[in-house]
């Protein structure tokens, strides 16, 4: 099957901080896939906004540089290069003060899609927004794109969204999220809600618990300042896991458009219970022989800051009452992974051997690094001897039925990229769910600063924290590995 490229109307798109590492390594990358897919059309146009005065021909050597560096094109690709190099605009301009403003307004066709994207810390998004309207470059069908994070806690996400509200209706407003754009998250919905066959079963009655897991590889790096202030918590359960988990345990929306798939996340979120402090784990990673320690790695000595939570959650409703949903995520794991799953009850009862029944079905949904599903079920082992069962995985990942389009597939920052474009809102978090989340979430970061918490210590390639571990253990049940 061949995918269909369906191209958008031309655009004028203004990168803030359009020099900046976001731009260079995936936004520019990406919007170069899109134009060799055909999806970009050839009256587009990029307008780079950052405060170095490096010029047109600067900035397009610049991202000339980057999309060789980071956007692994291949020799077809390059036949395009100049032509999108062409389509790029740069204006040198001061956020906080007028300079540059009148040149952009010059620029940026109101006949045509307009499209701001805010790549720059959220300490600025007012002034960019004020500067949009005062100048008055924005039209009243303008989209700003933002960045999360989305505030650090629910004062501040409130005041972010007064600040972009007061220049902005929420209708142009689109906080990206780059785990919805991938493939599989979207995937879900339509395994979800395109097929009977899994819906009458996606309730308590069926499922015994659901397991959300965010691995990483990697430690801070080069974000040991940032994240030393946030910590995991803020960093990735209040967005990319409650994102994930919302779409896990939504209702079927009356209609697939942004507002009504947007309405039942945030039931989802308000109906989330209190956390008990027994039901979450914080976890930091320890250092090795060969390897450093977070506290290291943060240039902070006494820091309490987490690398690893673990959070047995409950959803307050008739769909889930009583079905555990665990949440974990952490640095310098064993393994690189993004897998959600929905771990069905076992047999009420087996006409087989004791021992065959063992296994529950599973349900599990890949997200990363290898994108696809598969549903555990149990058949009989080939060959003669009798009823000897085995538990072997059924394929879902399309793979055979849809062809490898590994190399045209867009990442998430593409499509979502294109998604503003075309004003499809359906991927994108609204404020008053980014103001939900933040409610749930405050209460664990102030109960662990209350109690002045110290994380638990795990070691560098483990699976977390030994206490993580018995949080699930004592329910008799156990972690997916992580691998």
């Amino acid at each position: 099957m061949v995918s269909r490229v369906i191209p958008v109307e031309p655009f004028d798109l203004v990168i803030f901080g359009g020099t900046g590492d976001l731009a260079r390594r995936k936004i520019l990358p990406g919007l170069f896939r899109r134009f060799c897919a055909g999806q970009m059309p050839a009256g587009a146009r990029i307008i780079g906004a950052a405060r170095g005065d490096i010029g047109q021909q600067g900035y397009q050597d610049m991202i000339r540089g980057a999309i060789n560096e980071f956007g692994a094109p291949s020799a077809e690709s390059l036949v395009h290069l100049d032509a999108f190099i062409a389509q790029l605009h740069y204006v040198a301009i001061d956020i906080c003060g007028d300079g540059g403003w009148g040149e952009l307004a010059k620029l940026i066709r109101k006949d045509l899609v307009n499209a701001y994207y805010f790549s720059v810390a959220p300490s600025l998004f007012g002034d960019i927004a004020a500067r949009l309207n005062s100048w008055d470059i924005a039209t009243p069908e303008a989209r700003i794109v933002v960045e999360k994070p989305f505030g650090r806690d629910l004062q501040s996400a409130k005041a972010l969204n007064k600040v972009l509200s007061q220049q902005f209706d929420e209708s142009q407003i689109y906080r990206i999220d780059h785990y919805l754009g991938k493939e599989t998250v979207q995937n879900l919905m339509a395994v979800r809600f395109g097929n009977l066959l899994f819906e009458p079963l996606w309730n308590a009655q069926y499922i015994d618990h659901i397991q959300i897991t965010v691995a990483e590889t990697v430690g801070v790096g080069g974000r040991g300042a940032y994240y030393d202030t946030s910590g995991a918590m803020r960093d990735m359960v209040q967005n990319h896991l409650m994102q994930l988990l919302c779409l896990i345990a939504m209702e079927p929306p009356s209609h697939f458009d942004p507002d009504a798939v947007r309405d039942e996340k945030l039931k989802v979120i308000r109906s989330l219970a209190p956390v008990a402090a027994h039901h979450v784990v914080r976890g930091q990673y320890d250092a090795t022989a060969t390897t450093a320690s977070y506290r290291t790695d943060a240039e902070n000595p006494r820091s309490f800051t987490e690398s690893y939570v673990a959070i047995k959650a409950h959803i307050e409703n008739w769909r889930w009452a009583g079905v555990p949903f665990y949440l974990r995520t952490g640095k310098k794991l064993k393994a690189r992974t993004s897998e959600i799953a929905i771990v069905f009850k076992k047999l009420p009862h087996s006409i087989f051997e004791k021992s065959a029944d063992e296994k529950q079905n599973v349900l599990a949904i890949q997200l990363q690094p290898n994108e696809g599903m598969t549903l555990d079920v149990t058949i009989k082992e080939p060959g003669p001897g009798g009823m000897r069962l085995v538990h072997v995985p059924l394929d879902m990942t399309f793979a055979d039925a849809l062809g490898d389009h590994s190399e045209d597939t867009p990442d998430a920052y593409e499509r979502l990229i294109m998604d503003v474009i075309r004003g499809d809102q359906t991927l994108f978090m609204r404020g008053d769910e980014v103001e939900a989340a933040w409610k749930w979430t405050d209460p664990i970061i102030e109960a662990w600063e209350a109690r002045n918490d110290v994380p638990k210590l795990y070691d560098v390639g483990s699976a977390g924290p030994e206490d993580a571990m018995a949080l699930i253990h004592r329910d008799g049940r156990r972690w997916r590995e992580v691998k």
